[in-house]
């Protein structure tokens, strides 16, 4: 497989399969929703579509990040939202880095948005596809954000023949970079408000859900589902 990693504003063309990554914390927040009950994420354009989203249908649970603001229910925070009830909800997200990230390469033919928490769902679906080339978008600080980088790495790693026969402790390199990652620090810290102490952990939980989460256009909208891959 060949694999390259771009920051969004290296995207030039739509790539033809396009893996999003942010650990910090959009994609974790989104597999924790899925985990949750959720049916489906809408990922927004921006603070005010989020908000009109919300105005259209008002069931839907609208998320951002930072701190809380009126029309939000949530942050954009795992260790928050790991306790909500979302049954077969709609959640409205907007993040800084990784729905902007995702909206960017909506014209591919595949985007998976991903973290550590689905890493090797995400590899396997990708090796079961057989996908050629592999455009990682590392959607944090402009694309220098090494908790983002490591993860896509590591996918990449565990994508390939070699890579997937190796054993679990692979990830340890990976996992002590994002751990030593500015976006790491400024959590531990209290820099980034609308989070949860747990927030550091529960991004760095390697291969907690079993699922990937594909992205697509329904209706005009970039919309967000968990799927299920056979380990093969």
């Amino acid at each position: 497989m060949d694999a390259r990693f771009v920051g969004i504003a290296e995207l030039v063309e739509a790539p033809s399969v396009a893996v999003d990554v942010d650990v910090m914390r959009a994609f974790t927040v989104a597999a924790w929703a899925f985990a949750q009950g959720a049916e489906k994420i809408v990922l927004a354009e921006s603070l005010d579509d989020a908000l009109a989203l919300k105005a259209r249908h008002p069931d839907r649970v609208a998320l951002k990040d930072g701190p809380p603001a009126p029309g939000f229910e949530m942050v954009n925070s795992p260790g928050l939202l790991r306790s909500v009830d979302l049954r077969g909800r709609t959640v409205v997200q907007k993040t800084t880095a990784g729905t902007v990230g995702a909206l960017a390469v909506k014209e591919a033919s595949l985007v998976l948005c991903a973290g550590f928490v689905v890493a090797e769902a995400t590899a396997r679906l990708l090796r079961t596809r057989k996908s050629d080339r592999v455009t990682f978008v590392v959607t944090g600080e402009d694309g220098r954000a090494e908790e983002d980088l490591a993860c896509a790495q590591y996918i990449a790693r565990r994508t390939t023949a070699a890579g997937a026969t190796e054993a679990g402790a692979d990830a340890a390199g990976f996992l002590r970079r994002a751990a030593g990652s500015r976006a790491a620090a400024e959590l531990a810290e209290g820099v980034r408000q609308g989070a949860h102490p747990d927030d550091v952990a529960l991004c760095l939980e390697l291969d907690r859900f079993p699922f990937a989460m594909v992205a697509a256009l329904e209706d005009s909208l970039m919309v967000l589902r968990p799927c299920a891959v056979p380990d093969v």
